[in-house]
């Protein structure tokens, strides 16, 4: 039986935005403050100290009211100067992506790029940045989803640092379900938000910023100030007593509390091995059914995405869509060059459970042998996921 077009999707399993947990939805309803009433003050607080812990940052990251996006753009302008040479790291979409707002800021932008399937290797970064000391600042994207690949942030931070240059990172769909901190890659800017891992609607950005990356950013004469942009505006607004640089989006800040109270709770590595476990059923029954990859090797892919390498001959849009109306399941496309060759599922925040891992392959097979002359075996798939998960 086929579902409407228009029929709410029963599981949203995409790479962003992503469902919600059900206290964050809770939160979501709560009566808005207004914002100087001292105890929504108070709140705004609180929630940047709980961020603070979550990132394991050693001051609270401010917290912008847009989507990631926004943060994205605001750390290229606050932190890159005329006089600044730029190495951009590439090895998906929105790695390329970032050189556009990077150009706003300094014509000095170079690009170290790998195929879309593969991450940057840390020697080859280091043989680099040895060859071209005229770096001031590098900036990496953490896990690229149009690919579903994880770059090894730690090491490439250790070899930024080690050279001695800044280290700016989007790390939107990997941090909450994956073992990285700002404080564990060294970066000075690190950009992530609480709409994808962390099981928020999309609405708020988190940026941690290091005392170098202010330094930087205090005596760049271009960063944005008493702009939207800004990161200088909101610096100290995370204080009670300090003013916001316009009006924070209330009902987001009662979710991201909700949101960070339950990370917090249930302990960083639970989350990460949560993330992992349900990533690594998956891919177990699809490697069990002959499906495929994008990622070179399964060392490389993330443990919060799989994109699935569309089989010859199928239409990505036309697998997606039936998965929708025949299972009610919701995956994502892919993006710039990976549109219509991959397929994406989602392992994060509240579907980064194993049991959404079979849910997934049987509405991916199902849809599959729907649309498809060679059909694959949905149970071997099952099995092998079930196998893993024990």
């Amino acid at each position: 039986m086929m579902r409407p077009a228009y029929a709410q999707p029963l599981f949203t399993l995409t790479t962003g935005p992503v469902d919600v947990y059900p206290a964050v939805s809770r939160a979501l309803s709560m009566p808005i403050w207004y914002d100087y009433d001292p105890a929504f003050q108070a709140c705004f607080e609180r929630v940047s100290l709980k961020a603070a812990q979550a990132l394991a940052s050693d001051t609270p990251p401010l917290i912008l009211q847009g989507e990631p996006v926004l943060a994205l753009e605001a750390a290229a302008a606050s932190l890159i100067g005329k006089q600044d040479v730029v190495l951009n790291l590439v090895s998906g979409v929105y790695g390329a992506g970032f050189a556009d707002w990077a150009r706003r800021s300094t014509s000095q932008v170079e690009e170290m790029r790998v195929a879309f399937n593969q991450v940057i290797d840390p020697m080859q970064l280091d043989r680099w940045l040895a060859q071209h000391p005229e770096v001031t600042i590098v900036a990496v994207c953490h896990h690229d989803t149009p690919s579903g690949t994880l770059n090894p942030l730690d090491e490439i931070g250790r070899v930024v640092k080690q050279h001695g240059k800044l280290l700016l990172v989007d790390a939107v769909s990997s941090f909450g379900g994956v073992a990285v901190t700002a404080a564990s890659c060294q970066a000075d800017v690190f950009v992530t938000g609480p709409n994808k891992c962390l099981g928020c609607p999309p609405g708020l950005s988190l940026v941690a910023v290091s005392s170098a990356g202010w330094q930087q950013i205090t005596r760049n004469a271009s960063a944005p100030r008493a702009s939207v942009l800004s990161l200088l505006d909101w610096r100290d607004a995370w204080k009670a007593d300090q003013p916001f640089p316009y009006t924070p989006s209330i009902a987001e800040i009662n979710a991201l509390e909700a949101a960070l109270d339950l990370y917090l709770r249930e302990g960083a590595e639970q989350v990460w091995a949560r993330h992992a476990l349900t990533a690594q059923a998956f891919r177990a029954g699809l490697v069990a059914m002959g499906l495929l990859l994008w990622a070179e090797h399964a060392s490389i892919a993330s443990p919060t995405a799989t994109a699935v390498r569309v089989p010859a001959g199928i239409n990505e849009e036309l697998w997606r869509l039936r998965a929708r109306e025949m299972y009610g399941v919701m995956f994502s496309s892919g993006r710039g060059e990976t549109l219509g060759k991959v397929l994406r599922v989602g392992h994060m925040g509240p579907t980064a459970q194993p049991m959404f891992a079979i849910i997934a392959l049987t509405a991916l097979a199902g849809a599959l042998n729907s649309i498809s002359d060679k059909k694959i075996d949905i149970a071997a798939g099952i099995a092998a996921a079930m196998k893993v998960i024990g």
